[in-house]
């Protein structure tokens, strides 16, 4: 895929992960935000973004962010946007 298109790519769906934790969870702190603006596969970010749609809370995405780029699978109560706590 064409250099120019990968990083547009990279663009729009930093912005909308931007957007989707800051409604959900309130400011990114700048440290995280430093982590999520290093990331160069789209997939990764597509993840992301799956992933702050259903984790009911902030910390079950950001142990979603440590573990990087493996493999992954949104499955279990963690993932549950609409459990309570």
């Amino acid at each position: 895929m064409d250099e120019h298109v990968v990083n547009s790519m990279l663009m729009v769906d930093l912005a909308d992960l931007t957007a989707l934790l800051e409604m959900k969870f309130g400011p990114i702190p700048s440290e995280v935000m430093e982590k999520i603006e290093a990331i160069r596969k789209p997939e990764v970010l597509q993840r992301l973004i799956l992933v702050a749609a259903n984790a009911p809370k902030a910390s079950v995405f950001l142990a979603e962010l440590a573990a990087g780029d493996g493999a992954f699978r949104l499955v279990g109560q963690e993932f549950n946007p609409l459990r309570q706590e």
